[in-house]
């Protein structure tokens, strides 16, 4: 996957792809002491743009700051890198990767003689589950792992270690021959997929969870909320139990890497018509229009690439 990226970013350097190495005594890797986000940037007709920069960098704040990590850079000079990466490395779109995490100093729990470093990776990713997927829809699978309880961890937060919950439930989903997981939480709830935020349709209403359920917090969840309700299309957050996924009419997967991208079965049950429905195919429709910046009244979503930027101040 990172073939065609030749620069990455670390500390507010430029650096070799090589050469963007850490210790192998980092706090991070042992532990799993870091924060990250994922981005995407998309080709659009004005050149490539930064899909709600401004959102994932202050969720990228708030999860360092759970975590008790300073990042030593502002959300300003993180957005000139990004930019910076995506014009040297050629890329029109991309997927977005910072990450803030204790490097090596000590390998006591605590973390906090260990010095804090700040990287980013950019580099080419489609669509997560393939393009047919997006038409097509994914088969999931109920995972028998439960989604941690914001007691246990904070869920808010998109902390490196705490996907080590995601893995498990996807590497179970996979080996048993589905695309994805799907996570209950603590009440038996459903909570979202081991990466993305769930959404159902049942009798013309979109419906989702929130916080209380257990789930990230998503960008592109926020976002589609505000393009279905822009739609007329009505919206309750609530929480949503297995049995009415099992009888919705249509449901979908959100999410940075996952864009909106229909369920057409859980476990042996088709959902609805066992393909994409008409609701979540509108929804689907405007969200593409809207990051491929064919919207203007989305235009405020967009960070466009600046021409000619070649370096980090």
């Amino acid at each position: 996957m990172f073939e065609q990226t030749q620069w990455v970013w670390m500390d507010g350097e430029i650096v070799a792809w090589n050469d963007a190495t850490v210790h192998v005594s980092s706090h991070a890797l042992h532990y799993g002491t870091g924060v990250f986000e994922g981005i995407r940037c998309y080709d659009t007709e004005d050149g490539p743009a930064i899909f709600r920069a401004d959102a994932h960098l202050r969720r990228f704040c708030a999860s360092a700051g759970v975590y008790g990590l300073r990042i030593p850079f502002s959300p300003e000079k993180l957005t000139e890198a990004m930019c910076v990466l995506i014009r040297l490395n050629g890329f029109q779109s991309c997927y977005i990767r910072p990450i803030c995490y204790y490097g090596s100093k000590s390998l006591g729990l605590l973390p906090d003689r260990c010095p804090v470093h700040v990287g980013i990776l950019v580099w080419p990713w489609n669509t997560m589950h393939g393009d047919a997927a997006l038409t097509r829809g994914v088969h999931i699978s109920v995972s028998r792992w439960t989604k941690f309880h914001s007691t246990m961890m904070p869920t808010t937060a998109k902390a490196c270690g705490q996907y080590i919950n995601s893995i498990l439930a996807l590497r179970e989903a996979v080996s048993e021959g589905f695309d994805e997981a799907l996570l209950l939480d603590l009440n038996g709830n459903v909570s979202e997929g081991a990466g993305e935020n769930l959404f159902l349709v049942k009798d013309g209403v979109v419906l989702t969870n929130d916080e209380r359920h257990s789930i990230l917090m998503g960008v592109t969840r926020e976002a589609v909320l505000d393009i279905t309700r822009d739609l007329g299309i009505p919206v309750e957050v609530r929480d949503l139990r297995l049995e009415e996924m099992f009888l919705a009419d249509e449901a979908f997967f959100t999410g940075t890497a996952a864009e909106v991208t229909p369920i057409r079965a859980v476990d042996d049950n088709p959902i609805g018509g066992g393909k994409r429905g008409p609701i979540t195919e509108k929804i689907q429709e405007k969200f593409f229009s809207v990051v491929y910046g064919r919207e203007p009244a989305y235009s405020a979503w967009l960070h466009q690439v600046p021409t000619g930027i070649a370096q980090v101040g």
